[in-house]
């Protein structure tokens, strides 16, 4: 990896820190913003969710300006919505302008999660791509881990709420800077331009075999076309695999504990200043095992990976829920930083790289929409409901049902899910599609 690749990487990869951080956020700010507007549980749902709903129409959306401005283009304006968002989220007078602010910020993670991993996937090379795909998810986890730090040592104040959300403008503003020094990717270029030459340069940065690169892409092409209708019975089994891993990653419910952490911490006994801590000890353990994730993907492979996570998930959640029926919670942080590990090497590691990776080039973008739309639903859902649930059924309940749909998702890794490993993507493509 020269250092072109490595810049661009870590560039687009910012718009993931931008994602994790506006997401984790929020777990900082939603019980003062309870108490400040006198939410009940479903009015506070809504106000957390709000941004999900948000992603929903970003990443159902995000691919259309992806395929007609550019990948490039559609991030920079991405990164302002972000900046947007933040300060607006932050300067918010009432709840309702709030969740304006907060929609704005969730569009903006909604289209970074099909544009970025799309971009990452068509700039790398094969041997690559794994690796550079975890760097967006990489500094997703970052973003997290940097939030929930950021609102331990912010708390303190009647309006420390503010500052929690009002600091991811920061990055937003670093992240709009340095997207201007970013190239548009190659198969964009050739593609929906047709502007061989100027793809040919951008490619020999990073692959000696230009030529063989570019007839691939221009052979993909001829042979596909550059528009075509993704909901078709040609592309019924990435579309099926594409859904079906998006839903599962919700249903692990770690948007519930993402969100919701200082949340659950209290429910077992802990105070809010320890409870915010240990919110920052599942950021820590979120980026070593992300770090490992990043290292191994493209050695082990995708599905050895599904596999390690999808046993951690079931061993760590039904752990969790057995706790909470039993009402022994000592060892419950424990248990949440192994459900957090699981899912940091498996699911958080490979989603975003694998849907990128299992569409063909005429509807990449598309593709990554549907997946990245299916996961925003369902994370939606949780989200909003979560409150309410854990108040009226209790976590023993929550947690079972969770385990019970990584037991689910075992046996789709088993079954379905096909290794994508040092392949390239036409050739996937032609696997894939038959």
């Amino acid at each position: 990896m020269n250092k072109q690749l490595i810049f661009w990487s870590i560039t687009v990869s910012l718009g993931g820190f931008l994602f994790g951080m506006d997401v984790a956020v929020i777990s900082g700010v939603e019980q003062s913003i309870q108490k400040l507007w006198s939410l009940d549980t479903l009015q506070q749902g809504l106000a957390v969710a709000i941004a999900l709903y948000g992603t929903v129409i970003g990443a159902a959306f995000g691919g259309l300006p992806s395929d007609t401005l550019g990948r490039k283009r559609t991030l920079q304006w991405i990164g302002l919505l972000f900046f947007i968002s933040a300060i607006g989220s932050a300067m918010a007078d009432d709840v309702n302008v709030f969740m304006i602010f907060r929609l704005i910020g969730g569009l903006s993670i909604g289209a970074s999660s099909v544009v970025a991993p799309v971009y990452i996937s068509e700039i790398a090379p094969p041997r690559f791509r794994g690796r550079m795909g975890i760097s967006f998810q990489l500094n997703v986890v970052l973003g997290i881990l940097v939030a929930y730090i950021s609102n331990y040592f912010i708390n303190g104040g009647p309006n420390d709420w503010r500052w929690m959300i009002g600091i991811v403008a920061i990055p937003a503003l670093l992240f709009l800077i340095l997207m201007s020094f970013t190239p548009e990717t190659p198969r964009w270029l050739i593609l929906h331009k047709g502007k061989i030459d100027e793809a040919k340069k951008i490619i020999a940065l990073t692959n000696p075999e230009v030529d063989k690169a570019v007839n691939e892409i221009v052979k993909s092409k001829t042979e596909t076309g550059t528009h075509e209708r993704l909901f078709s019975k040609k592309f019924g089994w990435p579309i099926l695999l594409a859904f079906l891993f998006a839903l599962f990653n919700q249903l692990s419910g770690i948007n519930a504990i993402i969100y919701y952490s200082p949340r659950i911490f209290e429910m077992t006994g802990l105070g809010k200043d320890s409870a915010l801590l240990s919110s920052a000890g599942i950021g820590v353990a979120n980026l070593i095992f992300t770090i490992l994730g990043w290292l191994f993907i493209d050695r082990l492979g995708r599905r050895v990976l599904m596999y390690i996570g999808s046993i951690g998930y079931i061993i760590s959640l039904g752990l969790i829920s057995f706790a909470f029926f039993n009402q022994s919670f000592g060892a419950v942080p424990i248990y949440i930083f192994s459900f957090i590990a699981a899912h940091a090497i498996g699911q958080g590691s490979v989603i975003w790289v694998f849907i990128s990776e299992i569409f063909p080039n005429s509807v990449r973008a598309s593709g990554m929409a549907w997946g990245a739309l299916t996961h925003w639903v369902f994370a939606a859902i949780i989200a909003n409901i979560f409150p309410f649930f854990s108040e009226k059924l209790g976590g023993g309940i929550i947690f079972l049902f969770f385990t019970a749909m990584m037991v689910f998702q075992l046996f789709y890794v088993a079954l379905m899910m096909p290794e994508t490993k040092g392949v390239s993507l036409e050739n996937l493509e032609k696997e894939l599609i038959k």
